[in-house]
């Protein structure tokens, strides 16, 4: 055989790095929380969002919400189908599910995983400030452990919601991973919502937590927010747009476990959201208005997104 030219074998060696550079990622896929548009029926909602430029809609299937829990198996379906049809996904819905027990659970369960919907948001557990709270984790394993098994038999996962204040179990995030540590993730995992992280976690405390519920975290939230002290002297979180609060949002896609694409969902808890902030059924503000406040925070995360390496973004 005779011997190969210096040009051939860089040819070569080109075609196989070529063949085994990784394929690129896909662009994170954002969802818009459905509870900000409820001011609009499920087909208006999805226009509106397909039209802002999300990429599908994390649908509220809980009491007040687009979809009510008695209903599910007869609306979700056909709510789906019209989400699906103005080209948008329902990676995931958001539910009043706290256990097994919970009003409507097998139903909601049954028909988000005929529709091939894998993940919803669960959560409220409390905790007695009478009552230590060692005890009252173990106590929360019982319920967990049934809603566990349910899961797994629907194919689906719960991701509990993290939320900041007192008496919330999750607030603290390490008291969360106690009481989920030893299950399947794919079965119980966590809806890790950045904003409500950063309230409790503060300079440091967010990156431990972060990096303590990597293995649970299923689903990710997107909020902004600062300190403000109110005229009564009391200083609270205050929502804001993305990128004008206290949240790292470049460090924290950094720190991301590689590979992850959510679903993430971007909330609008402030103030000059028109209303749509809490839910309401009417705004305050235009439907031009909000489009432009949405399509802001949207173009705002998918900017840091990009900066923070994630792929596509």
């Amino acid at each position: 055989m005779s011997a190969m030219s210096r040009r051939e074998v860089l040819a070569l060696a080109g075609a196989t790095l070529t063949a085994a550079a990784p394929a690129p990622l896909s662009p994170p896929r954002i969802c818009i929380f459905s509870k900000h548009l409820q001011w609009l029926n499920v087909a208006d909602a999805a226009r509106l969002a397909a039209d802002i430029g999300f990429d599908g809609i994390d649908l509220t299937v809980r009491k007040g919400g687009h979809i009510e829990p008695s209903r599910a198996a007869e609306e979700l379906p056909r709510a789906v189908e019209t989400i699906r049809k103005a080209g948008l996904e329902v990676p995931m819905v958001t539910t009043d599910i706290v256990t097994a027990q919970s009003e409507h659970t097998r139903e909601i369960l049954r028909t988000i995983g005929s529709l091939g919907i894998h993940v919803y948001r669960w959560g409220g557990f409390r905790l007695d400030p009478d009552r230590s709270i060692p005890e009252q984790l173990e106590a929360a394993r019982g319920p967990v452990r049934e809603l566990a098994a349910l899961n797994q038999s629907y194919g689906v996962c719960a991701m509990y919601h993290i939320h900041s204040g007192p008496g919330v179990l999750g607030a603290s995030i390490w008291d969360l991973y106690l009481v989920l540590k030893g299950f399947d993730p794919d079965s119980v995992g966590v809806n890790y919502d950045i904003a409500h992280a950063t309230i409790e976690g503060g300079l440091a405390g967010w990156r431990n937590s972060a990096s303590l519920m990597a293995p649970f975290t299923r689903g990710i939230a997107l909020k902004d927010f600062y300190w403000d002290k109110g005229a009564d002297g009391v200083w609270r979180p205050r929502w804001c747009p993305i990128g004008d609060g206290m949240v790292n949002f470049t460090e924290y896609f950094q720190v991301l476990r590689p590979g992850f694409r959510g679903p993430f969902q971007l909330h609008f808890e402030y103030r000059e959201m028109g209303g749509a902030e809490d839910g309401k059924r009417s705004l305050s503000i235009s439907r031009d208005q909000f489009a432009r406040n949405a399509g802001r925070d949207l173009g705002r995360i998918r900017e840091l997104m990009r900066k923070a390496g994630l792929t596509g973004a």
